[in-house]
């Protein structure tokens, strides 16, 4: 079992490294507040067993004093709890290509870098030194995080989403800086480690977003040629969740009988049905990509959904004598119960044929 610390890992980069790696029982993520770094005890306590350790805590905007101080004290704080304990943990520093900038940002995170590569010298230890681009994500903090979540935050609420600056900048989707973090872990790599993400101008990036928002808004499931509009995509998604569905669907009806359009999409994907019987569940599952939409054509269900580590879940009542839609949101579980008293009919929808050796399907009860 790797027991792994994540410092500041109650924030959305530390929620993103938790999830990417809560279905490994290998490997155990235990985050730690800021203010854990403020109390040397419970400090000392929090590395004693930690293996590996990535040191996330640390202060993004807010005065220029402010955040040079606090960033660097966080990180000798780390440092001297280590010297106390005597213990050497893989300490991977989310550094960032601001740090070469002579900002008050970039400066604490040029000297926190130095402070912990002189430890681990030292002491023999191992450190990575992470340059981290822009990194955006399901869950992101509009107007803070990344332009990413501000754009989708607007679109999804129908505010007007404006360009203040279209300069060319370099993205990373969270979960591939996760993957890369546990592989830096996995393999040993210490030293600077600059990673790479997708470059584009803001004006395209918010072009993109328009295009997959409207679409999307007219029951069209945008393409997803590339993982980058797929990671784009359902970070939109996040925002829309709960209060944007279930999702009416126009419903046609003649002498015949009654014909409505279940999924649109220029993606292609999977679609199946299954009956349901009554009292009986389905699911307890989430996805940390497939997009999954749940539609009931028949009979009354009850569709459960929540994120992980919270405890808060969403209800959604729908039946087949009104058709709706809700498509699921990455990293939250979900399931869904027939309370009806006759045979539930749902048809299930993925964006991409199911892999057995890519399952994208891990096991949660909601």
């Amino acid at each position: 079992m790797l027991r792994l610390g994540i410092t500041g890992g109650l924030g959305f980069l530390g929620w993103h490294i938790r999830v990417h790696v809560y279905a490994n029982r290998s490997i155990e993520a235990i985050p730690a507040g800021r203010e854990l770094l403020s109390n040397p005890e419970a400090l000392a306590i929090f590395i004693r067993d930690k293996e590996a350790i990535v040191h996330l805590a640390g202060m993004n905007r807010g005065d220029d004093f402010d955040v040079e101080n606090t960033n660097v004290a966080l990180t000798q704080a780390l440092i001297d709890a280590c010297e106390r304990e005597q213990h050497r943990p893989h300490i991977l520093f989310a550094n960032s290509t601001h740090s070469d900038r002579d900002t008050a940002y970039g400066r604490s995170k040029r000297h926190s870098a130095e402070l912990l590569s002189a430890w681990a010298f030292r002491t023999g230890a191992r450190f990575t030194n992470l340059v981290i681009p822009g990194v955006f994500g399901e869950g992101g903090r509009p107007f803070y995080n990344s332009v990413v979540s501000t754009f989708c935050y607007q679109l999804a609420n129908g505010e007007p989403a404006r360009i203040l600056d279209d300069r060319e900048i370099e993205l990373m989707h969270a979960q591939d800086l996760a993957a890369e973090i546990l592989a830096c872990i996995r393999d040993g790599r210490t030293g600077n480690i600059v990673l790479k993400g997708q470059t584009l101008t803001i004006g395209s990036l918010l072009e993109r977003l328009v295009g997959m928002a409207g679409e999307y808004r007219q029951d069209l499931l945008p393409s997803f040629n590339i993982p980058f509009n797929l990671a784009l995509f359902n970070t939109y998604r996040s925002y829309l969740f709960p209060r944007y569905y279930p999702v009416s669907l126009e419903r046609r009806e003649d002498a015949r009988g009654a014909l409505f359009e279940a999924v649109r999409t220029v993606h292609g994907g999977q679609c199946f049905f299954s009956t349901t019987k009554p009292g009986i569940t389905r699911g307890n599952h989430y996805h940390a990509a497939k997009i999954e939409r749940f539609l009931v054509a028949q009979g009354d269900a009850l569709i459960r959904i929540r994120r992980l580590f919270s405890r808060e879940i969403v209800d959604f009542h729908v039946t087949g004598d009104t058709p709706v839609y809700v498509d699921m949101p990455t990293f939250h579980t979900h399931n869904i119960t027939n309370v009806g008293s006759n045979e539930l009919l749902t048809l299930f929808w993925a964006h991409e044929i199911f892999d057995p050796n890519r399952p994208d399907t891990y096991p949660e009860t909601v």
